[in-house]
C-alpha cells in the first residue's frame, strides 16, 4: 500500500513486518462494509464482536486503518500500562 507525498505509506514500518493485505472490501453510501467470511473465520471474529478502529495519520490526514478485537486491545493496553503504572504508583 503506497502512500501519497514522500516517505510512502504511514503502515510501512519495521513493528508492523507481518502485515500484508487480506482482502479488499467495498464502502457502500452508508459507511458500511463486509468482511469476507474467510477473513472473519481466521480471525475469530463472530457476530455481535465489537473491534475498535486504530487510525495512524500522515501529514494531517488518516492514511491506514486497523482493526483489532476489543478483548486484544485491552490485553494489550493492560500490558503497556501495567509496568508504566506499576513504576509510577507508590509502593507498599
Amino acid at each position: 500500500m503506497k502512500g501519497k507525498g514522500k516517505g510512502g505509506s504511514c503502515c510501512a514500518t519495521p513493528a508492523f513486518g507481518g502485515c500484508r493485505v487480506e482482502s479488499l472490501v467495498t464502502v457502500d453510501d452508508r459507511g458500511q462494509m463486509v468482511l469476507p467470511k474467510d477473513l472473519r473465520d481466521k480471525a475469530g471474529i463472530r457476530g455481535g464482536d465489537k473491534l475498535a478502529v486504530i487510525g495512524w495519520e500522515k501529514e494531517g490526514k488518516v492514511c491506514c486503518l486497523s482493526l483489532i478485537k476489543v478483548e486484544e486491545l485491552s490485553t494489550m493496553v493492560k500490558g503497556v500500562l501495567g509496568p508504566l503504572m506499576g513504576d509510577l504508583l507508590p509502593r507498599g
